[in-house]
Protein backbone atom coordinates (compact mmCIF):
# COMPACT_ATOMS: atom_id res chain seq x y z
CA UNK A 1 0.00 0.00 0.00
CA UNK A 2 2.70 2.60 0.85
CA UNK A 3 4.50 1.81 -2.41
CA UNK A 4 1.31 2.61 -4.35
CA UNK A 5 1.03 5.99 -2.61
CA UNK A 6 4.69 6.77 -3.27
CA UNK A 7 4.28 5.71 -6.90
CA UNK A 8 1.24 7.96 -7.34
CA UNK A 9 3.07 10.87 -5.71
CA UNK A 10 6.04 10.42 -8.05
CA UNK A 11 3.71 10.19 -11.05
CA UNK A 12 1.98 13.40 -9.95
CA UNK A 13 5.36 15.13 -9.55
CA UNK A 14 6.46 13.97 -12.99
CA UNK A 15 3.21 15.11 -14.65
CA UNK A 16 3.34 18.48 -12.88
CA UNK A 17 6.93 19.10 -13.98
CA UNK A 18 6.26 17.95 -17.54
CA UNK A 19 3.29 20.32 -17.79
CA UNK A 20 5.35 23.09 -16.17
CA UNK A 21 8.21 22.69 -18.66
CA UNK A 22 5.84 22.66 -21.61
CA UNK A 23 3.92 25.75 -20.50
CA UNK A 24 6.94 27.82 -19.42
CA UNK A 25 7.95 30.40 -22.05
CA UNK A 26 11.24 29.45 -23.71
CA UNK A 27 12.92 32.75 -22.77
CA UNK A 28 12.24 32.11 -19.05
CA UNK A 29 13.82 28.65 -18.87
CA UNK A 30 17.18 28.57 -17.08
CA UNK A 31 20.44 26.76 -17.87
CA UNK A 32 19.33 24.66 -20.90
CA UNK A 33 17.07 25.12 -23.91
CA UNK A 34 13.43 24.25 -23.35
CA UNK A 35 13.40 21.22 -25.67
CA UNK A 36 16.28 19.67 -23.66
CA UNK A 37 14.34 20.18 -20.43
CA UNK A 38 11.36 18.40 -21.96
CA UNK A 39 13.59 15.48 -22.93
CA UNK A 40 15.23 15.36 -19.50
CA UNK A 41 11.89 15.35 -17.68
CA UNK A 42 10.37 12.74 -20.04
CA UNK A 43 13.28 10.31 -20.08
CA UNK A 44 14.71 10.72 -16.59
CA UNK A 45 11.27 10.86 -14.94
CA UNK A 46 11.58 11.75 -11.25
CA UNK A 47 15.26 12.70 -11.33
CA UNK A 48 14.54 14.93 -14.32
CA UNK A 49 11.50 16.42 -12.57
CA UNK A 50 13.52 17.29 -9.47
CA UNK A 51 16.33 18.69 -11.61
CA UNK A 52 13.81 20.89 -13.44
CA UNK A 53 12.44 22.21 -10.16
CA UNK A 54 15.89 22.96 -8.77
CA UNK A 55 17.85 24.34 -11.73
CA UNK A 56 15.61 24.79 -14.76
CA UNK A 57 12.45 26.44 -13.57
CA UNK A 58 12.30 30.24 -13.81
CA UNK A 59 12.94 32.11 -10.59
CA UNK A 60 10.08 34.13 -9.28
CA UNK A 61 10.61 37.85 -9.52
CA UNK A 62 10.11 39.72 -6.26
CA UNK A 63 6.99 41.82 -6.16
CA UNK A 64 7.70 45.46 -6.88
CA UNK A 65 5.48 48.30 -5.83
CA UNK A 66 4.41 50.51 -8.74
CA UNK A 67 5.90 53.50 -6.92
CA UNK A 68 9.38 52.14 -7.54
CA UNK A 69 12.39 52.09 -5.23
CA UNK A 70 10.54 53.13 -2.09
CA UNK A 71 7.98 50.39 -2.54
CA UNK A 72 6.78 47.93 0.04
CA UNK A 73 8.67 44.95 -1.44
CA UNK A 74 12.03 46.43 -0.49
CA UNK A 75 10.99 47.85 2.85
CA UNK A 76 9.51 44.57 4.09
CA UNK A 77 6.06 46.07 4.58
CA UNK A 78 2.92 44.49 3.25
CA UNK A 79 0.90 46.51 0.74
CA UNK A 80 -1.75 48.68 2.30
CA UNK A 81 -5.29 49.18 1.18
CA UNK A 82 -6.55 52.72 0.56
CA UNK A 83 -8.41 52.72 3.87
CA UNK A 84 -5.08 52.15 5.69
CA UNK A 85 -3.31 55.03 3.96
CA UNK A 86 -3.48 58.20 6.10
CA UNK A 87 -2.87 60.48 3.10
CA UNK A 88 -5.73 58.89 1.17
CA UNK A 89 -8.04 59.29 4.19
CA UNK A 90 -7.11 62.99 4.52
CA UNK A 91 -7.86 63.66 0.85
CA UNK A 92 -11.10 61.71 1.15
CA UNK A 93 -12.17 63.83 4.14
CA UNK A 94 -11.30 67.01 2.18
CA UNK A 95 -13.33 65.87 -0.81
CA UNK A 96 -16.31 65.00 1.39
CA UNK A 97 -16.17 68.43 3.07
CA UNK A 98 -15.92 70.17 -0.32
CA UNK A 99 -19.03 68.34 -1.57
CA UNK A 100 -21.17 69.56 1.37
Amino acid sequence: MPSVIIGLALLALWLYCLFDVITTPAQDVRNLPKFLWVLIVVFLADIGALTWLLVGRPRREPAVHPAGAGGWARSGEAPRGPDDDPEFLRTLERRLRDED
